[in-house]
């Protein structure tokens, strides 16, 4: 079978695509053809050794595919031949076939597609499980989330305006904030030429936001705390700016608020059950037309590289595919 290798750390126009062995399914693994697989910011730096995760070599990046079961293993109960389904991996994934474990599975139901299936578990899971399981976000609250027009920006916009909030976008140039307004947001701010924390302030009434989304870091975390309210929660996502914020806890005791680590990957391993949960969610509201994924463009495996560098370039506007 075909799949893209990174063979060592380097940018994306080093990984190869070869013939390697297909995958033999052990008693409880099942075998998937893939079909679509997709692409996130931490594969850019998984194949450059700067990530959490530093598989051993080579590996395949992209963490989340859905596809058709081809094998089961003589144990597993729950899925067939023939089936539909989708799953996360942490890295493997860009490849024809792909080896799981069955509790990783997840069942597609009808009408919603491969690639859409394929871009919803890391984005779209992770937004879920921070607004409700880490800030229990209420209908009617505002939510200021940063770098709104990106894959994970874009999962924060629409998923906060799903569940009732009143969502303030906050990106880099009218462009971004155009398309962030598309997916829900009724407020934006450019924050290349606008304050954020006294704009968040002023679009707030002095009250501050409830509850901030940050996925960028860098110096734009400390303006974005200064503007929560009082005992609003700010979550914790990630770094895609690049530098880690050091926080001034002073900030956090005058506001009451708290700071809220958001670390999906590790969620689902020690909660599973509600990581199904939310699952079904997502793929409840794509059935019933409130989500709609926005699925930047679809490249063929062998276009890997140009895909990776317009995730790194920050040109993406949404989710971005591959079709082994």
């Amino acid at each position: 079978m075909r799949a893209c290798l990174c063979n060592s750390y380097g940018p994306p126009s080093t990984l190869v695509v070869e013939q390697v062995a297909e995958p033999v399914a052990g008693p409880k693994d099942v075998i998937v053809r893939v079909k679509a697989c997709a692409l996130n910011f931490f594969d850019t730096l998984i194949i450059q050794g700067k990530y959490q995760f530093k598989p051993d070599m080579p590996f395949s990046p992209s963490a989340e595919f859905a596809g058709v079961v081809e094998t089961v293993g003589e144990d597993v109960s729950e899925y067939s031949v023939g089936d539909r389904v989708m799953g996360y991996m942490r890295w493997g994934a860009a490849r024809e076939l792909v080896a799981v474990s069955e509790q990783d599975l997840i069942a597609i139901p009808d009408g919603v597609s491969f690639e859409i299936a394929a871009g919803l578990t890391v984005t779209y899971g992770t937004t879920l499980h921070a607004y409700r399981d880490r800030a229990d976000l209420q209908p009617g609250e505002t939510v200021a989330v940063l770098g709104a027009s990106g894959g994970v920006g874009q999962a924060a916009v629409e998923i906060a305006a799903i569940m009732g909030a009143r969502v303030i976008a906050c990106a880099s140039s009218e462009e971004k904030l155009n398309f962030a307004r598309s997916l829900g947001a009724e407020l934006t701010i450019d924050y290349s030429k606008q304050p954020l924390k006294e704009t968040l302030k002023e679009l707030t009434g002095g009250k501050g936001v409830d509850v901030v989304y940050d996925p960028v870091g860098g110096e734009l975390s400390e303006q974005a705390l200064r503007a929560t309210g009082w005992e609003g929660r700010f979550l914790v996502i990630g770094f895609a700016a690049g530098d880690i914020p050091k926080i001034p806890l002073n900030i956090v005791m005058l506001k009451g608020c708290d700071l809220q680590g958001v670390f999906w990957g590790e969620a689902l391993v020690r909660d599973p059950a509600g990581h199904k949960r939310n699952m079904a969610e997502l793929l409840k509201w794509v059935q019933e037309g409130k989500l709609k994924p926005h699925v930047h463009a679809v490249y063929p495996l062998e276009e890997i590289a140009v895909a990776l560098d317009e995730i790194a370039a920050r040109r993406v506007r949404g989710k971005v595919m591959l079709t082994p």
